[in-house]
């Protein structure tokens, strides 16, 4: 055949009860020990091609997502530090994420990564209700130390109960009990993951940052203590 302007003979084979990743690693070891005749050339085409179209296409999507987050949050809260602090929650997400995959044997596809890409936009809630009602109390007068203690308080009720009500409600979709679920499950495992990891995580870290960040700002900006510290006047 010639394809490209170039001669070309096709090889096509089937893959049978295993995943695309492991056969596709299997080929390029075993092609990177053939000794290749010059002006000869390997190249793997099919799924695996398609497959790492689809990967391009996706990463870029997930870096235009985070990227929208944080500007809607910067005109939101009128502030460059605080939206950045919000999206630690997403790097939390995927300590959760990876382990899932990992203790459910789930090997990454497109599915995990449109999963991951919806994480963006799902997990930067708790960060955002933790961080707003902690301006609310220090717009009140109250210190930095104590307004993050008692946000943290006074919203751990609605965070864990948004994060298990969707946990809850994505498990008959992680079982894959009904028929052709298998192809959503992934996606359902690594929401799960995803909030399970970042809702606790979320409780401890963000206020941390935040509390650290504001001390910080302080004492570069020199700001009056016990008011709300931005960068943006």
């Amino acid at each position: 055949r010639r394809m490209n302007q170039q001669r070309t003979v096709l090889v096509t084979a089937n893959v049978y009860k295993r995943s695309l990743n492991e056969v596709q690693d299997e080929l390029n070891k075993l092609l990177s020990a053939f000794k290749i005749p010059k002006g000869y050339s390997i190249t793997l085409t099919g799924e695996a091609e398609k497959m790492k179209e689809s990967f391009n296409s996706l990463m870029f999507a997930l870096a235009l997502a985070v990227l929208l987050v944080y500007m809607i949050m910067a005109a939101q809260f009128e502030s460059l530090w605080q939206p950045f602090l919000i999206m630690f929650t997403i790097p939390l997400s995927l300590i959760g994420i990876v382990w899932t995959l990992h203790i459910t044997h789930t090997a990454l596809s497109v599915v995990v990564l449109l999963g991951i890409i919806m994480q963006g936009g799902i997990v930067v809630n708790n960060g955002i209700i933790l961080i707003d009602y902690t301006n609310i109390l220090r717009n009140r007068g109250i210190e930095v130390y104590d307004a993050a203690i008692r946000a943290g308080k006074v919203r751990l009720r609605p965070i864990l109960m948004t994060a298990s009500t969707s946990i809850i409600g994505l498990l008959p979709l992680a079982l894959g009990l009904s028929e052709g679920s298998e192809l959503d499950a992934p996606l359902a495992k690594t929401t799960m993951g995803g909030l399970l990891s970042a809702t606790f995580l979320t409780l401890l870290v963000i206020p941390a940052l935040y509390l650290s960040s504001s001390i910080i700002m302080e004492t570069i900006f020199k700001k009056r203590k016990g008011a709300p510290v931005d960068i943006l006047p």
